[in-house]
Parts: C-alpha cells; sequence; structure tokens
C-alpha cells in the first residue's frame, strides 16, 4: 500500500512538473494579430503613468500571467487569510521590490508547491522507514507547503529592514550633504536633484523617484509627504515633516538639517548599544560552551597526563 502511495505521489508531482513545464512554453510563443489599443497608446503615456510604464516593460516571456488567470481564486483566498494587500505592499515597497501584490502572491504559491513536493518526498521517505498513517504523511506535506509559504513573506519582510536600516544610516550623510547645498546657496529642489544625481545609496533612489514625480507636475512637499508616508521610516519621516512645515512657513532649513543629522547620528549610536545590550547573552554562548572548556582541558590535561605516570 505504501509503495502504491508513493509512486502516486510520484507521478503527481511529475504530471504537475508537465503541465507547468506545458504552460511555461506555451507563454513563450509570440501572438499574432493587431495589438490592442492599451498597447499602441503606452509607449506615449509611459512618462505620467506608472501603468503605462509596467506595460511597456513587461516581458512577453513572462508566465506569471498565464498563472495568474489560473490561480486568481486562490491568490485572493490566500491575499485575505494573510492579512491583506495593504501591508504586503507596504513592505515592497520598503523593500524596494518592483513587484506587484499578484506577483508577490503567485511567488509565495511557488514557494508553497516547492515546499510541499519536498513535503510529499519526505513523507514518501518516512512511510518508506516506517509505516506513518496516510493522515500523518498528509500532515507533513500540509506543513512543509505553509512554510515554503511563510518562508516567501519572511524573505521579504528581512529585505524591507534590512533596505530600512541602509536608508537609516545613510540619512545623516544626506542631510549634511543637504546642508551644505543650502548653506552654498542652492534651493531645495536643486539639492535633493543634486543628491539623486550623484549618490548611489537606497536613499538616493528614492530621492531620484520624488525627483521623477516632480518632473510630472507633482508638488514636491507632497511627493516627499507621500514617499515618506510609503517607507514608514520614523527618521525620514521626521525629516520631511520639518521639512514641509520649513517650506511652508519659508524658515531657513541648514542649522535645522545639521541638527537632525547629528540626531539620527546619535540615534543610531543608542540603537547599536541596545542591540548589544539584547546580544549580551548570546555573547556569551561561545566563551561560555567553547572557549571555557578548551581552556579548562588545556589547563588540566597536562596535570592528569603526569598524574599518569606517576611523577
Amino acid at each position: 500500500m505504501v509503495q502504491v502511495t508513493t509512486i502516486a505521489a510520484l507521478g503527481l508531482i511529475c504530471g504537475l512538473g508537465i503541465g507547468i513545464g506545458m504552460w511555461v512554453l506555451l507563454s513563450l510563443v509570440p501572438t499574432f494579430g493587431r495589438p490592442r489599443l492599451i498597447s499602441r497608446v503606452a509607449p506615449y503615456a509611459q512618462d505620467v503613468s506608472p501603468d503605462a510604464r509596467a506595460i511597456v516593460t513587461r516581458r512577453p516571456s513572462d508566465p506569471l500571467p498565464v498563472f495568474g488567470v489560473m490561480l486568481a481564486p486562490v491568490v485572493d483566498l490566500i491575499g485575505r487569510l494573510a492579512g491583506g494587500s495593504d501591508a504586503v505592499a507596504r513592505r515592497l515597497r520598503q523593500a524596494g521590490s518592483a513587484m506587484t501584490v499578484a506577483d508577490f502572491r503567485s511567488r509565495q504559491l511557488v514557494f508553497a508547491a516547492i515546499g510541499a513536493a519536498a513535503g510529499v518526498l519526505i513523507a514518501s521517505a518516512a512511510g518508506r522507514a516506517q509505516s506513518l498513517p496516510l493522515f500523518a504523511q498528509a500532515g507533513i506535506v500540509i506543513l512543509f507547503g505553509i512554510g515554503g509559504f511563510l518562508l516567501r513573506d519572511y524573505l521579504l519582510q528581512r529585505a524591507a529592514r534590512a533596505r530600512l536600516a541602509r536608508m537609516a544610516s545613510e540619512l545623516p550623510t544626506v542631510l549634511e550633504f543637504l546642508t551644505l547645498s543650502l548653506s552654498a546657496g542652492e534651493g531645495m529642489l536643486d539639492a535633493v536633484r543634486r543628491i539623486a544625481r550623484i549618490s548611489r545609496g537606497e536613499l538616493a533612489r528614492e530621492l531620484s523617484l520624488v525627483i521623477g514625480e516632480v518632473a510630472t507636475g507633482v508638488p514636491f512637499a507632497e511627493s516627499m509627504t507621500a514617499a515618506a508616508s510609503a517607507l514608514d521610516l520614523v527618521p525620514f519621516t521626521r525629516f520631511v515633516e520639518q521639512l514641509t512645515v520649513a517650506l511652508e512657513r519659508g524658515t531657513p532649513l541648514a542649522e535645522v538639517l545639521r541638527a537632525q543629522a547629528q540626531d539620527s547620528r546619535d540615534q543610531a549610536k543608542r540603537e547599536l548599544i541596545e542591540s548589544a545590550g539584547r546580544k549580551e547573552v548570546a555573547m556569551l554562548v561561545p566563551l561560555v560552551f567553547l572557549i571555557l572548556p578548551t581552556t579548562i582541558a588545556f589547563a588540566i590535561f597536562p596535570g592528569i597526563m603526569v598524574l599518569q605516570l606517576g611523577f
């Protein structure tokens, strides 16, 4: 019975892989026929419309639209169970990813399928080694599938936290550069444009997006506020709030930005000290379990050898 179940499971995996491969090959076939109106208009509106830009830059060989049509009900159900699409969209924005929420859900389904396939192999091996009941094997497959689904979300959260940490470390330098530019008589918009042009960090990338929106007609303060709301980075949000107030009231910004840069550096030092305090116990693990036993062994072993030799 176990052998039949194993063969059926392997056949299911092979059939699923062949079916997905056929769909991918079908998506690679170029479409012949008259292009749609939206495809013809999109190249002329890509400067002012993100949707048109996505249509122009979309690769024809991307198989995700095929799977999106097939798995749309499943993706919607998973989106409701996983806490909604707003949190995922915020994490994607924080991670700097160009994926949409539907693309991310599709990749989560792929991770879940890979985890379920690994669970099938492990359940088959465990059932062959010791006869596990069928519900236990099904539980293993389900757990591995859920683990693969959650793994993709964890990787996104990790990427978002890492990018936000890099942006927080870059913020004091950007603020000091803005202070120098403003002290030299340059305007705030020109200073931000200069940073976006000559810098290569993550924060400069966000500022370049802001400059791009300003070039399309969006007010500078509104674009900066939208970027701060999307990123949800506390130091950057504080900077944008002070910048908005200063632009509205016409107050000088150089001293304010210099003080805020110093505050950002002090906050980074405090966070580093707090992180070291939280990891104090973890730092004791190699000391207690590796260095200390090795030191004791080197100190006691010569004495034990002398006693055994009878000296």
